[in-house]
């Protein structure tokens, strides 16, 4: 990925030098202004467009045998600042809602700002987030604010989003995900504001986050709080067979030729007799004869194995590759921010952790029902019957991850390694003699080098107050201690 300072933001979003930004104020032939709702359109296929290699290679549902990757084999190193373009692009929306004197396009931007601000907190731990896009005023070494201030503040902006949207009559125009539906972005914001707290599950006893609180005050008032009840409800893209809105894997030649399902995945579905295997992967070409509902016709390479062994299992035809609508199809399936399977597992370990009354295991088989229908399987109930697939009263958690590490395939970016960096589960395989990183999944990603440069005070005064052992990719950040 492209690395990016906080420094060349206004570049990014201005075109233009920062250094004599002043000069060109009055310049004829630069736009001064933006109807809102182009922007959102922009924002929104920022946002929601979440289908990602290099996290399916880290959360081990797929392989890659043209190299040895970092993402696969956990040695990745610094990330990039892009999200904070995405910033810049939501406060410019802000700013034209008011210009055009509405508010709605304002209060979608306190959704987006909160969810790229997590996004951020996320890889790295501490970023700037209260000063982080005041290019405007010449700071360009913005403090760093503590992920505990960051999660308090998209918290109070999530129920506040939700609040005055309620409350809002005007138009929501420029929309590709609900088409100015209020009521669906009332239930997007408040079902990703459970998910947030869910993330937050290790600081369930901080005082100013009172995530349990929260919580409940969410799932027992859901008139005041809807929350996505089906499917329908997705917060999902859509693409469409037209240039630049297609599906975004698809005629990805390296897909077609170096990237196989991971091993461990596939056995856990063929353990399970999941038939969303079918729909994820194609068969070996050693099992070519065999029908595709053939369970034994379905194999994968290891994630942590010796590159050479996977490469050779490979041309020995006895792994699968991705099933080829994820290439061949220029619309695919929709690229989800939040679903509702999703939601059902948040649910159901809400109750495992007793935040919420209710019952664990129809929530849990609810995720399950709903993931399996987005796939188009209707005919669920006797998987749902397996005594293998049933919530284990004896680990609900793990029982939790794993059917939702399934539903997550190759999509929403990140969450599903988020999930279980976590709680642990399910387990990655680290052990097969190829895993870098001394054998260890990363908690974090480095900072981008050009912070060193460009905000090297702030950027070590982070560092000091966070990790004891540096800027480091198995340093702890505070929600996972």
């Amino acid at each position: 990925m492209k690395k990016y300072s906080l420094y060349f933001l206004c570049a990014l979003v201005f075109t233009v030098s920062c250094t004599k930004i002043e000069d060109l104020q009055d310049d004829p032939n630069r736009a001064t202004s933006v109807s809102p709702d182009l922007l959102l359109t922009n924002i929104e296929t920022k946002a929601f467009n979440n289908v990602s290699l290099n996290s399916a290679l880290a959360s081990r549902y797929l392989t890659f045998t043209d190299g040895v990757n970092e993402n696969q084999y956990y040695n990745w190193q610094q990330a990039s600042f892009a999200n904070y373009d995405n910033i810049k692009q939501v406060h410019k929306m802000i700013e034209e809602s008011k210009n055009a004197e509405t508010e709605v396009y304002a209060i979608l931007g306190k959704f987006f700002n909160a969810y790229f601000a997590t996004e951020l907190t996320l890889v790295f731990g501490d970023v700037p987030f209260s000063e982080a896009v005041s290019v405007e005023k010449e700071n360009y070494t913005p403090a760093y604010d503590s992920q505990e201030e960051i999660f308090l503040k998209v918290l109070t902006d999530l129920r506040s989003a939700s609040n005055e949207l309620a409350a809002n009559d005007e138009l929501i125009l420029g929309d590709v995900i609900y088409d100015g539906d209020k009521t669906k972005w009332r239930k997007l914001i408040n079902s990703y504001y459970l998910r947030v707290l869910m993330l937050l599950s290790n600081k369930a006893n901080v005082v100013s986050l009172d995530v349990v609180g929260r919580f409940k005050e969410v799932v027992e008032n859901p008139t005041k709080y809807p929350i996505f009840s089906s499917n329908a409800d997705n917060g999902a893209l859509a693409y469409v067979n037209i240039q630049n809105n297609r599906y975004p894997l698809f005629n990805d030649n390296s897909l077609q030729t170096a990237y196989y399902m991971e091993e461990s995945f596939v056995d856990k579905l063929k353990t399970l007799e999941d038939p969303r295997l079918f729909v994820f992967a194609e068969k070996t070409p050693a099992a070519s004869a065999l029908a595709n509902n053939d369970f034994t016709a379905y194999d994968g390479l290891y994630g942590s194995a010796i590159f050479s062994d996977n490469a050779a299992k490979a041309v020995a035809g006895n792994a699968s590759r991705i099933a080829p609508r994820f290439y061949n199809d220029p619309i695919n399936e929709p690229s989800l921010l939040i679903g509702y399977s999703e939601l059902q597992f948040i649910l159901a370990e809400a109750v495992v952790r007793t935040w919420i009354s209710g019952d664990a295991a129809t929530y849990y088989k609810e995720g399950i029902q709903a993931s399996m229908n987005f796939y188009g399987i209707t005919d669920t109930d006797d998987y749902l019957a397996k005594s293998e697939v049933r919530l284990n009263a004896s680990s609900p958690i793990e029982s939790i991850a794993t059917q939702k590490h399934i539903a997550l395939f190759l999509n929403t970016g990140w969450q599903m390694f988020y999930d279980q960096r976590r709680t642990g589960y399910p387990e990655f395989n680290v052990d097969g003699g190829g895993t870098l990183n001394e054998g260890r999944i990363p908690k974090r990603w480095l900072y981008p080098s050009s912070e060193a440069i460009n905000n090297a005070a702030s950027l070590e005064e982070a560092i000091s107050k966070q990790f004891s052992s540096g800027d480091d990719i198995n340093s702890q950040m505070w929600i996972l201690k």
